[in-house]
Parts: C-alpha cells; sequence; structure tokens
C-alpha cells in the first residue's frame, strides 16, 4: 500500500441516461463549446450521422463527423488531433464502442478541450472512467493512460443500447461483474486506486462495486432476454446503470485486480487476428482463474459460473477460441504476471506457476459445468 491514509473519489461530471437522449446531444454540447467534433464508430457512422444532421440543424452548436479508424491507437490519436487544430472545434463527443470512447479521451487531454461520451452499447465501463487505452495497430494494448480529468458528460441513450448485438451487452456484464471481486482483492491487500496517484478507497466506492454486482445477479438474465428482442425494461435500464455507471465508478476508485491481470494475458493471443472474444467476455473466464486463485467459497463460485453460463459468457479458454496448448498458456501467463501488475495486487503471493494452475483448473470446472457434470 503506498504510505497514505488519504482516501479518494473521482467519477465523471454529470451521468444522464434513458431512451432518446440523442435527441438532446446539441443542447448538451452547447454547454461546453460552439464547434464539436463528433468522433463515430465506424459500424454507427452512417445512421448515427443522420440523426445527427436533423438534431443539430439549426441549433448553435455546429459540429463535424469523423469516421473512427477502428483502433486506439496514436496514429489515430494524431489525426483526430490534427483534425481538430485545422477546424477550429472546441469540443470533442465520442460516440461508439470502448476504443473509440477510449480515443475520445485522449484526444480530448492533447487538445486540452470539454469531452462529451455517448457508448452505442453497454459493453464495457469505459464511458465513465478516466482511464483510457492506448493499443498497437495490431489490438494488442501497450498501456492504460490516467486522463487528465474524467468527462463533462456521459450520455447514454437506452434506445442505441438495446438495438446493439445482445452479445456487447452481455460482455459488459462480464466487465462489470469483476467490479466487486477485484476491489475487495484489492482491499485486502491495501491497493491504491486510481484517483490521481493512488489512494485508499472510500467506503462509498466499495458500497458501488457491491451494488454493481447485486444488480447483475439479480436483473443480468432478465436484462439480456429484454435486449435479444430489442425492448427496454427497467431490468435493461438497471443493468445498463450497472455496466456502465457503477462498474466505472467501482473499478476506478477501488481498482483492478487478477481478472483483469489474466484478461491482460489472454488479449496477448489477439496479435494472430482470430476471434478471442471481447473484452468483457476474457474478463468473465479471467474471473474464475481468480476465485480458484483465491479459493473463493464453492457456493460463491457455482452461483457465479452459472450465472455466466446463463448469460452466455465464456467458462473455458476453448470458448474464447483459445487451446490450452504449454505454448499458448506460457505466453497468456508471461504476460500477466510479467509484463502486468494488476494480478500482483491480489492478497497473496504470485508466479507463473500458481497463476498456469489456476487457469487450467478454471477450464476444467467450466468444462465440467458446460458438461453437466455439476
Amino acid at each position: 500500500m503506498k504510505g497514505t491514509f488519504s482516501r479518494a473519489y473521482g467519477s465523471p461530471m454529470r451521468y444522464i441516461q434513458g431512451p432518446g437522449e440523442i435527441r438532446n446531444l446539441a443542447l448538451h454540447a452547447a454547454q461546453y463549446g460552439s464547434f464539436a467534433y463528433i468522433l463515430i464508430d465506424g459500424f454507427i457512422y452512417d445512421t448515427i450521422k443522420a440523426q445527427l444532421d436533423v438534431i443539430f440543424d439549426g441549433e448553435t452548436v455546429r459540429f463535424h463527423a469523423s469516421r473512427f479508424g477502428g483502433e486506439s491507437s496514436q496514429d489515430e490519436v494524431d489525426k483526430d488531433v490534427g483534425e481538430i487544430a485545422s477546424l477550429g472545434a472546441d469540443l470533442i463527443i465520442g460516440i461508439g464502442g470502448g476504443k473509440t470512447i477510449d480515443t475520445t479521451k485522449l484526444v480530448a487531454d492533447c487538445c486540452g478541450i470539454p469531452r462529451i461520451i455517448m457508448p452505442s452499447s453497454a459493453s464495457t465501463d469505459a464511458p465513465t472512467a478516466g482511464l483510457a487505452g492506448l493499443y498497437r495497430p495490431d489490438g494488442v494494448q501497450i498501456r492504460a493512460i490516467k486522463t487528465k480529468r474524467n468527462s463533462e458528460l456521459v450520455l447514454l441513450d437506452t434506445e442505441i443500447i438495446v438495438n446493439a448485438p445482445a452479445r456487447l451487452f452481455a460482455a459488459g456484464m462480464g466487465d462489470a461483474l469483476a467490479t466487486w471481486f477485484e476491489a475487495r482483492a484489492n482491499w485486502a491487500s491495501l491497493t491504491p486506486n486510481y484517483i490521481g496517484d493512488g489512494y485508499r478507497p472510500t467506503r462509498a466506492a466499495m458500497a458501488i462495486a457491491r451494488e454493481c454486482s447485486e444488480i447483475l445477479f439479480e436483473d443480468g438474465r432478465g436484462a439480456l432476454a429484454a435486449v435479444k428482442q430489442h425492448l427496454i425494461t427497467e431490468e435493461v435500464e438497471n443493468v445498463v446503470e450497472a455496466n456502465t455507471l457503477l462498474s466505472g465508478l467501482g473499478f476506478e476508485n477501488t481498482g483492478c485486480a487478477a481478472a483483469h491481470g489474466i484478461h491482460a494475458g489472454l488479449s496477448e493471443m489477439d496479435a494472430d487476428h482470430r476471434d478471442h472474444g471481447f473484452h468483457g467476455e476474457k474478463v468473465a473466464f479471467s474471473i474464475l482463474a481468480m476465485m480458484v486463485l483465491e479459493n473463493t467459497p464453492s457456493e460463491e463460485m457455482d452461483r457465479t459460473i452459472r450465472f455466466l453460463i446463463d448469460i452466455d459468457l465464456p467458462v473455458t479458454l476453448e470458448q474464447l477460441n483459445i487451446e490450452p496448448t504449454d505454448e499458448n498458456l506460457d505466453k497468456i501467463v508471461d504476460h500477466t504476471v510479467n509484463h502486468n501488475n494488476l494480478i500482483h495486487h491480489e492478497p497473496l503471493i504470485i508466479n507463473e506457476t500458481l497463476v498456469k494452475h489456476a487457469i487450467l483448473a478454471a477450464n476444467a470446472i467450466g468444462h465440467r459445468y458446460l458438461d453437466g457434470c455439476v
């Protein structure tokens, strides 16, 4: 633990969530600037651009739409910074997935302008966090960067969320589910959070992380069923809040640990350009390996595995298109243990053998459940 008794808590300035909120975007933008540079995920660019043309028509705020290049890389950041300087924009709005959002944060930092974040799915907790991921062009994460400030506004339109692929919604639950597991690990190990240079978490942050978990277990199954039919229900709204707001506030204010550490190792496999799952899908399996590491009570492990299976999340390496060969495992474990510090936030001694065995044991347990042996 860093030598401080001080505790700290950070968050975006405002968070707004509900159906049809994109129609208020121009009104919100006018509070922060007069010329918005809007970075839009390529998958939804045409649809969103057409809506923006109507929404901003006749408003005092001008906008320029730019298609996101697909990777939160230094090249993408440099391109957007150059365009903003050329246009004279004084506000950036990011609309899309996690990497569009990460790029928006990094560009806002470089330009020193306000930012509005508008996720197109509830697939990660990136929208509310002050951290941004920087990646290589091949998709492998280089590092997480603490931005200079949190977002001025996080705006979620649940009409857009429920029309995104249901797989993304489920992946968001996988990412969010790790929040409480990792919060309590960091609390036990006295690991600093991500506010400034790191402080003790507040009790408020721990309560948020716990509530995030309970919402998922209570409403997650019904919410996913509704999203598969593109329906907005109270369960859906609750889970969107858990995936985005509670998980984001939870992890930033309490920290990440083994689940995201093992995820980082699994992400090393992405360099082969095969589909190894979304961020939250890799995190989901990594939660199981984390529970093995911590010798989690069997009742809690059983509850968690059954929940992950019910919401279509992977509990085996093979479901992530990763063969459990020694070559693959050694690559995953090396990155997890030696090139990423998150797993060392655990309140126990970590080494390569322990992590490798935990991953293999989690994989075997997952297969037992899928085969109906438990």
